[in-house]
């Protein structure tokens, strides 16, 4: 059975390097292959905002993300190591002569590295978010005194921090050095971030250049951080304990196996080496999974939608 799985990472890599696979290579055939056609039915959903997202949207999302988080390079390989994972995930599931948790393996192996993608992303948002405030509150302050946003990044520029020292760094030489539309520039600083206050931020802004008296809803925008931040600091504690006791459940579950075996060998021969055993297995890897899921999507922090 080990040879058949060695003769087979064998085939895989033997493939890759005849065909001259590479991260970029597979990652844009997987995207190829994922992309859904392009119909009337999608094309009016999407304009009606009622098309759900897809694996595609979610992949060109996280693409984009890691893009503002200046780590691009690091999807493709990603993508990558999660085809590779996913093989050796079922190649696992053979070895352990579990045709249940042949799904349950590969789903969770070929995650892994997605996982990692959105711990990078997290951190990015939090170290945003932290710094978004402080910025919004300064430029802000000194742009109702000036009505001349220009000068109001510049007189603040030198106080920002990373990350979005880049952010305005670069708006500002855009245009000084490229386009005077400052209209277009903001708009294009907008996309630099996936904040969905900072957008409403900066569309106020743009209003603001054809009317001057709008600049009075700034401070309201900017206020909603605060509010965000405090809501977040409250929702912590809630949130790390809710996964601490999920945590515990599943160590529970899984370490009956091995208690098993020390406590009764005939329960543990029967969960593992019989097909009623085995889908058990099956089953509750499926439920850790699928609870696993559900526990990521419930637990992120409070943030603003676009």
């Amino acid at each position: 059975m080990v040879f058949k799985i060695l003769a087979m990472l064998t085939a895989v890599i033997g493939i890759c390097l005849v065909f001259e696979l590479t991260p970029d290579s597979i990652t844009d055939g997987l995207l190829r292959a994922l992309k859904p056609k392009s119909t009337i039915a999608a094309r009016s959903a999407a304009l009606r905002g009622g098309s759900k997202p897809t694996m595609y949207s979610r992949l060109i999302k996280l693409k984009n993300a890691l893009k503002a988080t200046g780590k691009a390079k690091s999807f493709s390989v990603s993508v990558t190591a999660a085809v590779v994972l996913m093989f050796l995930g079922a190649a696992a599931a053979v070895m352990l002569n579990n045709i249940f948790l042949l799904p349950v393996f590969c789903i969770a192996c070929g995650a892994a590295p997605f996982l990692y993608l959105s711990s990078i992303i997290s951190a990015y948002e939090k170290q945003l978010a932290d710094e978004m405030e402080t910025t919004l509150s300064a430029v802000t302050n000194s742009y109702l005194r000036s009505e001349d946003i220009i000068s109001s990044v510049k007189e603040n520029l030198k106080y920002i921090k990373p990350p979005l020292y880049s952010v305005f760094e670069e708006f500002l030489t855009e245009t000084e050095a490229v386009s005077p539309d400052i209209k277009s520039a903001l708009i294009n600083m907008s996309d630099k971030t996936q904040d969905g206050i900072f957008k409403e931020w900066v569309l106020a802004l743009v209003r603001c250049q054809d009317d001057r008296t709008l600049k009075d809803t700034l401070l309201p925008i900017v206020s909603r951080l605060s509010d965000v931040r405090r809501i977040n600091t409250e929702l912590s504690g809630i949130l790390r304990d809710a996964k601490n006791e999920y945590l515990m459940m599943v160590l529970l579950v899984v370490g009956n196996i091995p208690l098993l075996y020390l406590l009764n060998r005939d329960w543990f021969n029967t969960l593992i080496y019989t097909t009623p055993g085995k889908a058990v297995t099956g089953i509750c890897g499926a439920v850790i999974l699928v609870t696993f899921i559900l526990m990521k999507k419930y637990t992120k922090p409070v943030k603003v939608r676009d």
